[in-house]
């Protein structure tokens, strides 16, 4: 059995990445819903059905666990289909001959888990979407986080920043253009003006690490521009996915030996897409630095 990977396009493809640096062995399937993308500007049904649809045909094509490597799709619809439709799926209460359990997975919960331990001040932004910006599923899990016993967490104040124009520059293959750094300086100040201590940046979108050597520039460009003499800030730390999602996936493998002991190890890839492939596998290679070969799929039919 694979590890499945979704995203509603081409961001998700750094969190897979990642993954396979850290678990290089395991065999994985990537599915990308580029024709339905984005998903941030559907409501909360469209974007459950949508990723339904996804997780049934990856756990169909054999995979024991899937990944949404999505944040809207983690943030709207992760927690109604585990709590929803993973009984249903793995037939709980019903005697079944060659049992195997599945599972399905998010990125925004070990995102979380990893700011209190990086944060010094305890002011924390978030860079995402407009649908992750309004489903405040980052502040909810910090707060939550913040009730579990580290003096950090307990002052965690935390800021939230919509970017609407930076996936669309990036999927257009314009992340090195002047217009990004238009709109990233522009989303930065914005975020660093309404707390101009906050020390720790989430990038809380799986394209946004694209443009994480930007992120990185602009934040200390603005917070020294805009530096009160008289104030000393503490320098501002980048949080991307990838890493911590895979470093996360280990530890859960580690600890879960019934997921572990059915996949496959191979070391193999499968790209999946309900866009034209061939337009899949040229962007692909921006997110992923080599080539690859990908085939079109249909969903919801």
């Amino acid at each position: 059995m694979k590890i499945g990977v979704f995203d509603s396009g081409y961001g998700g493809l750094t969190i897979l990445r990642e993954m396979r640096r850290v678990l290089p062995e395991y065999d994985y399937l990537y599915l990308g819903d580029n024709a339905r993308a984005p998903y941030g500007t559907h409501s909360f049904d469209v974007i459950y059905r949508y990723t339904l649809e996804a997780v049934r045909y990856l756990l169909a094509q054999d995979c024991a666990l899937v990944i949404l490597a999505c944040n809207t799709a983690s943030a709207k619809a992760l927690r109604t289909i585990q709590q929803k439709d993973l009984p249903e799926i793995n037939g709980y209460g019903k005697p079944v001959t060659g049992y195997r359990k599945r599972n399905v997975l998010g990125v925004i919960r070990p995102t979380v888990e990893a700011v209190p331990g990086i944060t010094k001040t305890g002011h924390v932004g978030i860079l995402g979407t407009p649908a992750t910006v309004s489903s405040e599923s980052y502040v909810l899990e910090l707060e939550e986080i913040s009730h579990q016993p580290s003096a950090i967490s307990r002052q965690l104040v935390i800021t939230q920043q919509a970017c609407p124009m930076w996936v669309p520059l990036i999927e257009a293959g314009e992340q090195n253009s002047d217009g990004a750094d238009y709109f990233v300086e522009k989303y930065l100040r914005e975020i660093l003006e309404k707390d101009p201590q906050i020390d720790t940046l989430v990038l809380g979108c799986t394209h946004y690490p694209l443009l994480k050597e930007k992120i990185d520039r602009f934040a200390d460009r603005i917070r020294t521009a805009g530096a009160d003499r008289a104030q000393t800030y503490s320098p501002i730390r980048i949080i991307a996915q990838g890493e911590l999602v895979a470093k996360s996936l280990a530890d859960y493998l580690a600890r879960h030996g019934e997921y572990r002991e059915q996949l496959s190890t191979g070391g193999t890839c499968r790209y999946l897409t309900t866009e034209n492939a061939e337009r899949f596998a040229q962007t692909a290679t921006t997110f992923l630095n080599t080539p690859i070969q990908a085939e079109s799929i249909q969903l919801g039919i």
